[in-house]
């Protein structure tokens, strides 16, 4: 079941013994991979969440948090905040929350090409067409991304020759043969697959993505892997569902 690998996967990268139980177990991980070093984590999968502490200090305060709100609140940055604020843990910083949704290959629904003659490639993590994508699109949304970190190979798709290339207000644009749209992912623990997609600024919002993670899901699942779509956009998100994956919990760090 999706959600027993789910729990499994997330429960190893807390660094810690630690299980999705009710109430919410809350441990000290000062290298858990919840969140990012010296930040708090939780991560909720179905009706249950597991919550990590960078010290001492911090677990007091989210285990009395943790003792007045439900799972769900706990990936509620607005929720935990007036919580860990009555405690004297007042929040600084915060990333996410993001939906994580997990696919069975009986659920997939693969993206196909709608335009004759589009190819998807498949490439080197490393090649240099994907390379001048991520550099393209900028640090932010490359790094959100995390194309740079996949261990699959690259599913690279290009601008077609002859079509038009969109553009943004300064006239930018693709020319025939640039990468417009790539996907890969990144094993994790637990035969896990995350999956990483980026396109172009100016071919958004045209079914790109799709096209590009369905083939890298694909290769996924031929793997024996479970693919993983962690997303904070609601458009990333409605990608994923459109291939079939299946919301399962939320993510969310915070630095108190």
């Amino acid at each position: 079941m999706d959600l027993d690998h789910a729990r499994a996967l997330w429960s190893e990268l807390a660094g810690v013994p630690v299980e999705f139980t009710s109430p919410t177990a809350v441990v000290t991980a000062p290298g858990s991979r919840l969140c990012p070093p010296g930040w708090a984590g939780i991560v909720r999968i179905g009706d249950a969440a597991v919550v990590t502490a960078p010290d001492a200090r911090g677990a007091e305060a989210l285990r009395a948090a943790v003792r007045e709100l439900a799972s769900a609140e706990l990936v509620d940055p607005v929720r935990l905040g007036l919580a860990l604020s009555g405690r004297g843990a007042p929040v600084l910083d915060v990333l996410g929350p993001a939906t994580l949704s997990y696919l069975d290959r009986d659920a997939f629904v693969p993206a196909l090409p709608e335009e004759a003659g589009t190819t998807v490639e498949r490439a080197s993590p490393g090649d240099p067409a994907l390379t001048a994508l991520l550099a393209g699109a900028g640090k932010g949304d490359a790094d959100e991304s995390g194309l740079d970190e996949i261990t699959s190979p690259a599913f690279l798709l290009r601008e077609a020759a002859g079509g038009s290339a969109a553009e943004d207000g300064d006239g930018a644009g693709n020319r025939p043969g640039d990468v417009v749209a790539a996907a890969g992912y990144v094993t994790w623990p637990r035969s896990v697959a995350h999956v990483c997609v980026l396109v172009a600024p100016h071919r958004r919002g045209r079914r790109l993505a799709g096209i590009v993670a369905s083939a890298a899901v694909s290769h996924a699942l031929d793997a024996g892997l479970l693919p993983q779509w962690r997303a904070r956009p609601y458009p990333s998100r409605r990608v994923a569902t459109a291939l079939g994956f299946r919301e399962l919990g939320a993510q969310l760090s915070v630095r108190i």
